[in-house]
């Protein structure tokens, strides 16, 4: 990618500071923590910028205050629709109630309960349309074709991206050494707005700071549409990082990305998992899925850096049911959760036996399911489910050679 920063598409860094002025109105500078855990991964320091802590849970508000603070009078009294699966939707919705415009918010029918609450909170009417955001996301264009609202778009529009921007700004005066920043990317509104900004003023200070993307393996329409070298649409498997989860980059977002952007990596859900848990236990921070990329890429040896790295924890609007999935799957995704099935002889005791060297190994089974109906068991066969939490893949390992050596056959299930 080429380093010519002055070159770079969209907002200025006058706009960005313009949008500073504006945003701080509603939004939090938010806390910059350091993480040993993650600085000894990295072989270097690393901070985590707290956008999990932001008012309405996310980053979003700040492009979304910008963009709708710039509308006129006429324009605000028309009031504004948006579509959104859930930050998104909370900016706009809070902003809305901030600037006294009226919002019209259309979600998936499947959206998360907490977050369908708290946008209808902010005092948006909410309209459930469809099952995945591309429905919700048409009746909001024809909605505003209708009524003449104005439609807020979530990542693709200049004023967004300033707005969003200022996170950047933010990350210098917290850490003016710093040398690398880490970045979650759906449609690229947050990265375009950050990496924008720190080129440039990198390029005034006479030095480099690298910008390096993180997209979910099962939504990463950025590196395709790099290697293309024009924005290309995907088709999105599911993923648990639903908060950035875009088939398609905006087209300014893509030309900011494609010239101030060192690098896009990509995670798998099971990394996404086993960096929330991290967040959790380590960092005591409840971080969305979307939001924890970048501490995935980190975990799982992406990313490499020398010196002062930032990784931006862009959201915390979680549903409870979905962390406790997810905290049972990052527990499995360790090995720390390690569930065996065990083919066993048909007679008295053998659950206690089992159970016995399990609890001599110092490992707590949580779950048992005892059947005589398993596929391939003999007529003298049962086989015992067991649910075991363990300190991690040694400990694993530990309990199934000990069953192995008392002459039983476990076989580790997903």
């Amino acid at each position: 990618m080429t380093t010519a920063p002055l070159t770079i598409a969209g907002p200025t860094l006058a706009d960005v500071e313009a949008a500073r002025l504006v945003v701080s109105r509603v939004a939090e500078v938010t806390p910059m923590e350091t993480s040993r855990y993650l600085s000894d991964v990295l072989g270097a320091p690393v901070h985590l910028k707290c956008e999990n802590l932001q008012r309405t849970g996310s980053y979003k508000i700040r492009g979304a205050y910008n963009r709708m603070s710039r509308l006129s009078d006429e324009e605000k009294a028309r009031g504004v629709v948006a579509a959104s699966a859930g930050n998104h939707a909370q900016g706009v919705a809070f902003a809305a109630r901030e600037l006294g415009i009226a919002a019209t918010i259309f979600m998936p029918i499947g959206v998360a309960l907490p977050k369908l609450q708290a946008t209808r909170h902010y005092g948006a009417e909410v309209v459930l349309r469809g099952h995945t955001v591309s429905e919700p996301l048409k009746a909001a264009q024809e909605f505003a074709e209708r009524t003449g609202a104005v439609y807020i778009p979530p990542f693709d529009h200049a004023d967004v991206v300033a707005g969003q921007g200022t996170l950047g700004l933010e990350l210098l005066d917290q850490v003016p050494e710093l040398e690398t920043v880490i970045v979650p990317i759906g449609g690229g509104g947050l990265i375009s707005g950050v990496a924008s900004v720190l080129k440039r003023r990198a390029a005034e200070l006479g030095r480099s700071i690298r910008v390096i993307g993180v997209q979910a393996a099962n939504a990463a329409a950025y590196p395709v549409s790099l290697a293309a070298g024009a924005v290309t649409e995907i088709t999105i498997s599911p993923t648990i990082a639903d908060g950035i989860a875009v088939a398609k980059p905006g087209k300014l977002n893509f030309e900011i990305v494609r010239d101030a952007v060192d690098e896009v990596v990509t995670v798998d859900d099971d990394d996404i998992a086993r960096a929330m848990l991290v967040l959790l236990e380590r960092a005591k921070m409840v971080v969305e899925p979307a939001g924890a990329v970048g501490v995935a890429a980190i975990m799982t040896g992406k990313i490499t850096a020398s010196g002062p790295t930032v990784v931006v924890l862009s959201g915390g609007n979680i549903d409870p049911l979905i962390m406790e999935r997810v905290i049972a799957h990052g527990l499995a995704a360790s090995e720390r959760y390690l569930k065996l099935r065990i083919p066993l002889p048909d007679r008295p005791g053998q659950l206690a036996r089992t159970s016995e060297i399990i609890a001599d190994q110092n490992a707590n089974v949580v779950e048992v399911l005892h059947t005589r109906h398993g596929s391939g068991l003999a007529i003298s066969q049962v086989e015992l489910e067991l649910h075991i939490e363990t300190r991690g893949p040694e400990h694993a390992d530990q309990v199934i050679g000990a069953l192995r050596d008392a002459g039983y056959d476990p076989r580790t299930q997903l």
